[in-house]
């Protein structure tokens, strides 16, 4: 699948929100520790070239959640505030298009090439790619420029942050998006 800048590729910045940088809350370890500096730079290239960007926030409805509205962890992280002309969409599910006009917002803007990065690669930036796969959307995922937590199963079995972050990119490889890292889609973007 080839990506042009001339079909306007909007990238989707997913819950770069303060709330996710307290690692303990979340399980205790991370992934891809150079999350964010992949997501700057792709961020710079997406604004340095005019294209479009939209950023996600989630706003937990749990009131003693980090990402909770009127919680310090509700705000985007220092480098992902967003600029004038670059729409926030506010959800509070794990799919930026469930309960949003995200949907029609790119549609309004004939966008259709979607390139996705942020938090957390096994909830929201999977939920969002699956739904935008689905929805017909020519769908990238910057797996570099994503992350997750460790989690405990059912068990009580815990698993390391790069095992769920490898199978939830794996779950999402082919079927749902194109796979790219940081480096190949600025190199590549024709």
């Amino acid at each position: 699948m080839v990506i042009l800048k001339e079909n306007n590729p909007a990238l989707l910045l997913i819950d770069i929100q303060k709330g996710f940088e307290d690692i303990q809350y979340w399980g205790g370890e991370r992934n891809n520790l150079s999350t964010e500096e992949n997501m700057k730079q792709l961020l710079k290239f997406w604004r340095a070239n005019n294209l479009p960007v939209f950023h996600i926030k989630h706003c937990s409805t749990n009131p003693i959640s980090p990402l909770a509205k009127g919680n310090p962890g509700n705000d985007f992280m220092d480098f992902n505030t967003p600029l004038p002309n670059e729409p926030t969409i506010e959800k509070g599910v794990n799919s930026a298009f469930i309960g949003t006009d995200l949907e029609k917002q790119l549609e309004d803007k004939n966008i259709n090439t979607l390139v996705i990065i942020g938090l957390t690669t096994d909830h929201c930036v999977s939920t969002t790619t699956r739904m935008a796969g689905n929805f017909g959307f020519k769908t990238f995922l910057i797996e570099d420029a994503v992350a997750t937590f460790n989690k405990v199963g059912a068990n009580g079995q815990e698993y390391s942050a790069q095992l769920i972050h490898d199978t939830a990119i794996a779950s999402l490889k082919d079927e749902f998006a194109t796979v790219l890292s940081t480096k190949s889609m600025i190199t590549g973007l024709g």
